[in-house]
């Protein structure tokens, strides 16, 4: 399988590295708006690759050598400011990397499965499917993937039980308007009514915390690099992978025309089923708000990816 990431500051490097040592992919493509930059960064890789167990064979390039990826990862991004950390006050900047880059990329690699990772998320998302014209199973935003791991660690750690066996997740926008789904959530087959304050607590953290580790570090790298390289296990085997991605809702919770997370199962192809767990009317109420306010700032870079390109 052929994976190119396009961006290689600190998501895009650590996705790359975590690609390699797991062996997810037989060639990996890195290319930046700095070139020598992913040069560097391949060669490193190159090297790290002759010490795992299932070599990959990583090269930098433009566009063209991204050509007949099976995955397609946009990590590429303006720079948030550490004064004010915002997600969504990246758009405007964003929407015009994705209006310059993605329609060459598709052209690239028509068939792809094209994971946007690079914020706000849901509406870079829904950016590249408005410039690609891609079908909507193949594009996915890693949305609130990450947070829901956050959020299943948290419980897991106030349940003494182990997050793989907490079943839990975290829906709506990446961002301040999150959804954590607390009425469905279980563990072993049991609700989890008797932690339901512990779980709201566990949310209201999750929501901040990343943007805590950017206000701490000036960035977030390895949880999201790791989550990315879950999707792109899942597409590699085939696995059909329940995951909360960001995906074109098309009347899911009677919702459309916005990307948001909710469970999809994920395999070689994409999308292949959209999952939607039976929500209370205040979890309902909070999804149409968090997609609201994604919509809201769809509109906003609506006038630059109508633009044409310089």
């Amino acid at each position: 399988m052929k994976v190119s990431i396009v961006g290689t500051g600190h998501v895009g490097a650590t996705l790359a590295y975590v690609l390699v040592l797991e062996g997810l992919c037989e060639r990996l493509v890195l290319i930046n708006r700095d070139r020598r930059k992913a040069q560097g960064h391949a060669m490193d890789l190159q090297h790290t690759a002759s010490l795992v167990r299932h070599p990959v064979h990583v090269s930098s390039g433009d566009i063209v050598h991204s050509a007949g990826s099976d995955v397609v990862v946009m990590t590429m991004s303006v720079p948030m400011d550490p004064d004010k950390p915002d997600r969504r006050a990246l758009a405007e900047g964003n929407a015009a990397i994705i209006r310059d880059w993605m329609p060459r990329l598709a052209q690239a690699s028509p068939n792809a499965v094209f994971l946007v990772v690079t914020n706000p998320v849901d509406v870079m998302a829904w950016a590249t499917l408005k410039v690609t014209g891609l079908p909507s199973e193949r594009v996915c935003g890693i949305g609130t993937l990450v947070d829901s791991a956050r959020f299943r660690a948290m419980m897991s750690e106030q349940l003494s039980i182990h997050p793989d066996d907490i079943r839990a997740y975290i829906l709506g926008e990446h961002g301040a308007s999150q959804v954590a789904a607390i009425s469905v959530a279980s563990v072993g087959g049991e609700d989890i009514d008797e932690s339901l304050e512990k779980a709201r607590e566990a949310a209201e953290i999750t929501r901040d915390s990343g943007i805590e580790i950017f206000r701490l570090k000036g960035f977030t790298n390895f949880a999201v690099a790791k989550a990315t390289a879950m999707v792109v296990e899942a597409i590699l085997h085939d696995e059909h992978h329940t995951i909360p991605l960001s995906v074109l809702m098309d009347g899911d919770y009677n919702l459309h025309d916005v990307c948001l997370s909710i469970p999809v199962v994920i395999g070689r192809h994409g999308v292949t089923r959209r999952l939607r767990p039976r929500l209370e009317e205040a979890e309902l109420a909070a999804l149409r708000k968090s997609a609201a306010e994604i919509a809201a700032s769809n509109q906003r870079i609506l006038p630059i990816l109508n633009q044409t390109n310089p």
